[in-house]
């Protein structure tokens, strides 16, 4: 019998999590291939702890080339082209052009695992204005961190440049990190003194902070940022950046003096050219099933657009990028090898949010619950900040084994 090939586009938490679950599910004989140009793993959640030193940027994290000793084939390349009717795509080594020749890897069922790609170029100025800082980027955070550090002073601007983005709950965590720091400065053998001198405000496009989770929810986070004196700016949309300030719609100005900008997000360019999204859009899925419109071609994750029953699109978060990589690795699986089709995909998920002072809450709910969707936003408590250290652990543990290992890239073939 020939081998069969399921090959996952992209290595983030989703493709990690369904090429596992395919290597579980199927015959020892079929082939699991993940194709990733990065060959390093870290949780996303990371960034806001680069932010205030909490974290070195090499710290947690591990190399896919593990996946080998897992029974998957990691590829370190990059896709340059997939033909979903065809069922090839084309991929390149990592190194970029000039550096291997691009070949073909023909499979019998995809998953697009691809994510979404924060654009600061989508932004004028964001890239060359002074003091402007791509959050989302690890070293774009190491960066504010270290121009935060030298500050004796200023207004530091959180600002979400564009919707939908990666991790809803992160720039209002990286504004309550950034207090929690300046607050602890102090002078040495002297209680902090609050910080007099520094200003920190939150802009966003939405009508609330994190509209997915009712109006409740909202309250919840403001709440938590008007006690720590941070500014809060809801509907508030900036086309340009310039040298100090931020500019919006009507060319209003607003001015900062350290910028954390959340740029937009758009989808890999490859994927639109393969037809499996529009351009300036995202890929359409059968929510129950993650099937796009093409036979034997599933997405999840932040590629992905699913609309929740009050028309919102579920957030894009990891959690669900695991939870849907769970349901198209079955539904595979099932076509493969007869067992039963899995429960439909139901959108159960949660977030962390860190507040400072040893606490966190969480967001969790049934995102795609009908007729509108459930959430919470649960109280603050120190119980969830160990939480998430444990979440991120069992991650990086259960998928790639002890932190102290070796493995040879897998070569193209």
């Amino acid at each position: 019998m020939a081998i069969r090939r399921v090959l996952i586009a992209g290595g983030g938490w989703g493709g990690i999590k369904a090429a596992l679950e395919l290597r579980r599910r199927l015959d020892p004989a079929d082939e699991v291939v993940l194709v990733d140009p990065n060959p390093t793993f870290r949780l996303g959640f990371r960034k806001t702890w680069l932010l205030v030193g909490k974290t070195r940027l090499d710290e947690a994290t591990r190399s896919k080339h593990a996946l080998n000793d897992r029974g998957v084939r990691y590829l370190q390349a990059r896709i340059t082209a997939i033909a979903p009717e065809e069922r090839w795509v084309e991929v390149e080594p990592a190194g970029g052009p000039g550096s291997g020749d691009r070949r073909r890897l023909e499979w019998d069922y995809l998953v697009v695992a691809l994510g979404a790609q924060p654009r600061p170029d989508l932004v004028p100025g964001l890239l060359e204005a002074p003091g402007a800082f791509n959050l989302y980027d690890p070293e774009g955070a190491l960066a504010a961190g270290r121009r935060l550090a030298t500050m004796t002073g200023g207004r530091v601007v959180v600002a979400i440049l564009g919707v939908p983005y990666k991790c809803p709950p992160a720039p209002y965590e990286a504004a309550l990190l950034v207090d929690e720091a300046l607050r602890g400065r102090g002078l040495q053998g002297q209680p902090p003194a609050g910080r007099p001198n520094f200003s920190i405000a939150v802009f966003t496009p939405q009508a609330g902070s994190l509209p997915v989770a009712g109006p409740a929810g909202c309250q919840a986070i403001e709440s938590s940022l008007a006690l720590r004196q941070i500014d809060f700016h809801p509907n508030r949309r900036f086309v340009r950046v310039e040298p100090g300030r931020l500019v919006g719609e009507g060319g209003e100005t607003e001015p900062y003096d350290l910028l954390l900008a959340v740029p937009p997000h758009r989808i890999p360019d490859v994927a639109v050219t393969a037809g499996l999204a529009p351009g300036g859009g995202w890929i359409a899925v059968d929510p129950a099933t993650l099937q796009t419109r093409f036979p034997r071609v599933y997405a999840i994750g932040d590629c992905t657009q699913i609309a929740m029953a009050n028309g919102q699109p579920l957030p894009k978060a990891g959690v669900f990028a695991e939870g849907e990589a769970v349901v198209a690795a079955a539904h595979i699986a099932a076509a493969l090898t007869g067992s039963r089709p899995p429960e439909p995909y139901r959108g159960e998920g949660y977030c962390f949010l860190e507040l400072g002072g040893g606490l966190a809450t969480l967001v969790r709910g049934e995102f795609l619950a009908r007729p509108a969707p459930r959430v919470e936003v649960a109280s603050p408590s120190r119980e969830f900040l160990d939480q998430k250290l444990a979440f991120e652990r069992e991650r990086l543990e259960g998928w790639f084994g002890p932190a102290s290992w070796s493995a040879e890239p897998s070569r193209l073939k």
